[in-house]
C-alpha cells in the first residue's frame, strides 16, 4: 500500500469514527483569516466555575487532512461523568493532494491549549492539571503540545504554557524522522515535528495504545520510544492489543470491545496520577 494510500485509509477511519455532530458547548478559540476555529467543551452535571478539575484536550486524527472534532464524543462523556472537564478541538487542516507540512495543525494545537489554560478558572480546570490526548495524528498533536518547544503561533501569547501535564496517545504518529510516519511531508524539519526526537526529562507521563497490526505504525516505533522516556527518567505506559490495526480504539470498531478495554485502561491510568478517584 502507497503512502497516500494509507493516508486515504486513516483518513476514513477517522471520519467513520463518530456522530456528525461535536457534543460541548462550542467556543472559538483563535480566529485564523475571518474563519473561527472552535473548541467543544463537556462539563460535568455538577460542574461550577469555581472548580479546579482535572481537564483532557482531545485532537482528532485523520491524517492532518481529514476528520472532525466528534471522534473523542464517546471519551468525553466518560470522563465527563467521571467529573473531568472534557475538550475536543477544531484545527485546520492540510488540504487533500496538498504537500505542505502539518504546521499550521501544530499552531491550532498550542494555541488551543494556551487558550484552555489561560482560562481555566472560567472553566473550571486546575490549569496544572491538563492532558493532552488524540488519536493517530491527533496523538501527533496531543504529543507534540507534551514534548516540542517549537511551531508557535507567532499571534499566541507566550507567557502562557501549551505543555499539556500528562498525554493519552491512541495510536499516534509520533515519530516523523527518517523511518517514521509523516517524514515526507516535513523532510529535514522532522525534529520540531517529531515528538519522538524530542524526548526529554520534562515531559509529562504517557499511556500509549497501539494494535500488533496497525501498518502505518509498527510495535518497534513504541517499544523505542517508551524505552527513550523511560531512559529520561518519565514514567510511559505502554498498551499493545494483539490483533488489532490502526484506529481500533474506536467506539465503532470490533463492536466496542477495544473501546471499552482502552477507556478503562486510561482511566485506571489517570485514576493512578491522582486526577481520578478509583470506581468503588
Amino acid at each position: 500500500m502507497t503512502a497516500i494510500n494509507l493516508l486515504c485509509a486513516m483518513w476514513t477511519l477517522t471520519l467513520a469514527a463518530g456522530p456528525a455532530q461535536s457534543v460541548g458547548e462550542p467556543m472559538v478559540y483563535k480566529t485564523v483569516e475571518g474563519k473561527p476555529l472552535r473548541l467543544y467543551v463537556v462539563k460535568p452535571a455538577d460542574w461550577k466555575a469555581s472548580d479546579h478539575r482535572p481537564a483532557i484536550v482531545f485532537f482528532h486524527g485523520g491524517g492532518w487532512t481529514g476528520g472532525q472534532p466528534t471522534q473523542f464524543n464517546e471519551h468525553c462523556d466518560h470522563f465527563a461523568a467521571r467529573g473531568m472537564v472534557c475538550i475536543q478541538v477544531q484545527y485546520r487542516l492540510i488540504g487533500r493532494g496538498a504537500k505542505e507540512t502539518p504546521q499550521a495543525c501544530v499552531y491550532d494545537a498550542r494555541s488551543a491549549m494556551r487558550w484552555v489554560r489561560g482560562r481555566a478558572d472560567q472553566l473550571g480546570i486546575d490549569p496544572k492539571r491538563i492532558a493532552s490526548a488524540g488519536g493517530s495524528a491527533g496523538g501527533h498533536l496531543a504529543a507534540h503540545v507534551g514534548m516540542v518547544d517549537a511551531l508557535d503561533d507567532p499571534a499566541d501569547d507566550k507567557s502562557v504554557s501549551p505543555k499539556s501535564n500528562a498525554m493519552l496517545l491512541f495510536n499516534p504518529v509520533f515519530d516523523n524522522g527518517p523511518d517514521g510516519w509523516g517524514h515526507a511531508r516535513v523532510g529535514d524539519r522532522y525534529k520540531e515535528f517529531s515528538p519522538a526526537h524530542n524526548v526529554s526529562r520534562d515531559d509529562p507521563p504517557a499511556i500509549v495504545f497501539l494494535g500488533s497490526e496497525d501498518k502505518l505504525i509498527p510495535v518497534k516505533t513504541l517499544d523505542a520510544f517508551k524505552t527513550a522516556m523511560e531512559k529520561a527518567g518519565v514514567r510511559c505506559e505502554a498498551r499493545v492489543t494483539q490483533g488489532a490495526g490502526h484506529g481500533f480504539f474506536n467506539p465503532n470498531r470490533d463492536g466496542g470491545a477495544h473501546f471499552k478495554k482502552t477507556l478503562a485502561e486510561t482511566d485506571a491510568f489517570l485514576v493512578s496520577l491522582g486526577w481520578l478517584k478509583a470506581k468503588s
